[in-house]
């Protein structure tokens, strides 16, 4: 009870978070998993797998949905955050899941050539300008590198995954983002230019713009 009057989320006082009908160990160094994301989970399931590729895992609730969720399917999970690794590989253990874990830094990628089916990103997308609205449990307790941009560059990341998606993504592989709504129109304009196709934003079940997702030609 004192840690919740402290404004302590409840999942980390409990120690863990539903998601997709699962419970998620986790810790304040990784993001409470949101509906908005299991949403984004459900469109991928509905869409198929094969090679999928999960950047920014944190707590490893897209991965580890993915991966028991999609027959057949394989999947990487990639983070900078060896303490958001440690905490995933525990979820993925305890949940009988198969997903490798690697750390790796979205914005220092190395370009792969075709080698996912999938790719799929929450990354970092709220601009410090933004932090006055945000509910005081989040800005004291959440990482900061999982929650947010410079004000100068709010589609860093991205900018970054879009490019390695580029070149790594199979004919025919599909790119999704979990994203800022009021960055969308700047995200579908720059995956257009590099030549994604069937690009399209996807609200979700509060009416926001939350997805995108896109098709490598």
């Amino acid at each position: 009870m004192q840690r919740l009057e402290k404004a302590e989320p409840v999942q980390y006082v409990l120690g863990m978070a539903d998601f997709c009908g699962r419970q998620f160990h986790v810790a304040p160094g990784v993001l409470i998993p949101r509906p908005e994301t299991a949403e984004l989970c459900q469109l991928i399931v509905q869409d198929g797998g094969g090679d999928i590729l999960d950047i920014g895992t944190g707590s490893g609730c897209i991965a580890i949905t993915l991966a028991l969720d999609i027959a057949d399917s394989k999947v990487t999970a990639w983070d900078i955050s060896d303490d958001a690794l440690a905490i995933a590989k525990g979820n993925a253990d305890k949940l009988d899941a198969n997903v490798v874990f690697e750390h790796r830094d979205a914005l220092a990628i190395e370009p792969d050539v075709e080698r996912w089916n999938v790719i799929v990103s929450n990354p970092p997308y709220i601009c410090r300008k933004e932090a006055d609205e945000m509910e005081e449990n989040v800005l004291r307790y959440e990482p900061d590198t999982a929650l947010f941009v410079p004000d100068d560059d709010p589609l860093l990341f991205y900018r970054h995954i879009m490019h390695y998606a580029q070149s790594s993504l199979r004919q025919g592989g599909r790119l999704y983002f979990e994203i800022n709504p009021i960055y969308a129109d700047s995200i579908v304009d720059k995956l257009t230019d590099l030549g994604f196709v069937e690009v399209s934003k996807i609200d979700d079940q509060y009416g926001k713009t939350r997805f995108i997702i896109a098709c490598k030609k």
